[in-house]
């Protein structure tokens, strides 16, 4: 208080009464506690702090077991999403005993337009991937999936949403062999209850993206075969890229000669024991979209659906696939007849797609693909 004394003082002596009483009023005030309302709950408190995320993530943790979120670090982001790198007090072990970090993908957005075709796409992969043909007596090579965790929208009343998968340590592609091995067993697991497709059909459990364009996946009957795959392929992939492009020229030339003869290309692959099998498909498998993790191939952004695995190489152009890839994969599916016209066809949906994502000389290749199509029909129909 001494002061306070000395402030008052100075102002007496300035013979300022109203300053005077106006310090001695804030001083007698100081020895009645304001009023406050009273704290708040630990745990109340701190949830209030948290972002509708870090919530969703602490929510997560500890309803499956996993304690508190110890670190949650950004890790970048897309022009639809942010990532983040997170562990936890109480991790899970993966198949080699090491604790595992999560990866996060968050979004203003709700979950069904984000994340759930992209988790039920890897969730599908990671169990196809672990197949292993009777014949294989080895382990062999397979391709490293992340597991999911968990996805969904935020619980708190806030927009958004988030996807969490095991983090992996990518690296850069690495054993070409071992990455077409490891490609051909996820195409030979057979369709199951496991892997999204318990009615051996094809399509996918939901209409999902290939790049930015809307690929949609609507269902085949039950145990289809090479006519429900070609109809699909038909009217879900080319027909609908061509309506997206809006090119006269290609879409007459595939509604008028292409289309209505479009089985003949797919004779070899007819009859009992020669139909066509649903495959479980990356989608988009491209250089930018194969790596390695833990000494393993890894494949990652795919635009998964159930389809004729040969339609994995309409990307082979610009994924660069080599002897050494193809001996790995032939290693377990041989090449069937009529292979070299059909690629063409499989690579007539993606240049469209690439038409309809950038423009450009995409259409060009596109019409080249088509025209070899129809000439390829014409010769078959002649003798």
């Amino acid at each position: 208080k001494n002061q306070f004394f000395s402030t008052l003082r100075i102002y007496t002596t300035m013979k300022s009464a109203s300053l005077v009483t106006f310090l001695i009023l804030r001083e007698s005030l100081a020895f009645f506690p304001a009023r406050t309302s009273p704290p708040l709950p630990k745990t109340m408190a701190c949830q209030a702090s948290l972002s509708p995320l870090d919530q969703g993530l602490e929510s997560w943790a500890s309803s499956s077991g996993y304690g508190r979120i110890e670190k949650s670090i950004p890790a970048g982001s897309s022009g639809w999403a942010s990532f983040r790198k997170v562990t936890v007090a109480i991790p899970p072990s993966d198949d080699d005993g090491k604790p595992v970090s999560f990866f996060v993908k968050s979004s203003s957005r709700s979950c069904d337009e984000m994340f759930k075709g992209e988790a039920l796409g890897l969730q599908a992969m990671y169990a196809c991937s672990r197949y292993m043909p009777d014949d294989q007596t080895e382990k062999g090579n397979s391709l490293r999936i992340p597991k999911v965790f968990h996805y969904g929208d935020y619980s708190s009343g806030s927009n958004g949403s988030f996807l969490i998968m095991e983090y992996l340590n990518l690296a850069g592609r690495s054993d070409d062999y071992a990455l077409g091995q490891a490609m051909a067993r996820m195409h030979l697991a057979p369709p199951s209850d496991k892997a999204g497709n318990p009615n051996s059909s094809f399509g996918f459990n939901v209409d999902n993206t290939i790049g930015g364009t809307p690929q949609p996946n609507p269902w085949t009957k039950p145990n289809s075969g090479t006519k429900e795959w070609v109809e699909f392929f038909k009217t879900h992939r080319i027909g609908h890229q061509l309506n997206l492009a809006g090119d006269s020229y290609c879409s007459k030339l595939w509604d008028r000669d292409i289309a209505p003869r479009l089985e003949l290309l797919f004779e070899d692959l007819m009859g009992e024991g020669k139909e066509i099998q649903p495959s479980l498909l990356h989608g988009d498998l491209w250089s930018g979209n194969i790596g390695s993790a833990d000494g393993m191939p890894s494949v990652f952004d795919p635009a998964v659906y159930w389809g004729h695995h040969e339609a994995e190489w309409g990307m082979s152009w610009c994924a660069y696939f080599g002897r050494d890839f193809w001996d790995g994969y032939r290693s377990l599916i041989t090449q069937d007849d009529g292979f070299e016209t059909r690629e063409l066809l499989y690579d007539a949906y993606h240049q469209l797609n690439h038409y309809n994502l950038f423009g450009g000389g995409y259409l060009s290749s596109a019409r080249n693909d088509l025209e070899n199509i129809k000439r390829t029909l014409d010769r078959m129909i002649a003798g």
